[in-house]
């Protein structure tokens, strides 16, 4: 992976994620927080939870520092989300190729397993977790009986590319 593809796919996960906050944002409390059994058992468990996972892997990359804020209301989550989400983009955008193959060492949540892992592998991980769980919670509001977003990579590329030629 090089950082121009870094970027681009953090970009897309932002994209996507966005896509599917604007539909939450349309729900009624209820359907956002009914417990479905799936993934985080709801929708805004689900959202909140790949936003969580977003700022563990940003710490472990980029910044200890990040705050870990794992529960939120849709409100919060938005503005939390929309933070981390530049926060992985600045430091995408400043990053290069090398850096993507530098070797991180860290540990699980509960500190007791260490791991390293190549930070390209750890950015591609964060991408494709967002994208596990975002397709979790377009298939839990399919079930409530209301089109979700499209949010597929491909839909991305040519929303971009029909961007870059207007």
């Amino acid at each position: 992976m090089t950082a121009a593809e870094a970027l681009r796919h953090l970009r897309y996960s932002g994209w996507a994620s966005r896509k599917l906050l604007d539909a939450a944002r349309n729900l009624s409390p209820e359907d956002l927080t009914r417990n479905v059994g799936v993934s985080h058992q709801s929708i805004l468990g689900t959202l909140c939870h790949a936003h969580f996972a977003d700022r563990i892997w940003y710490a472990r990359v980029v910044d200890p520092q990040e705050p870990l804020i794992k529960e939120s209301d849709l409100p919060k989550l938005e503005r939390d989300w929309a933070d981390i989400q530049r926060k992985w983009e600045a430091w995408a955008e400043r990053a290069s190729d090398a850096n993507l193959a530098r070797v991180v060492a860290y540990k699980s949540l509960d500190g007791k397993s260490a791991f390293e892992s190549v930070v390209s592998e750890m950015v591609l991980h964060v991408v494709n977790h967002a994208t596990l769980h975002r397709g979790q919670a377009v298939g839990m509001i399919r079930q409530l009986g209301i089109a979700p977003p499209v949010t597929d990579l491909m839909m991305y590329y040519r929303e971009q590319s029909a961007a870059a030629a207007s």
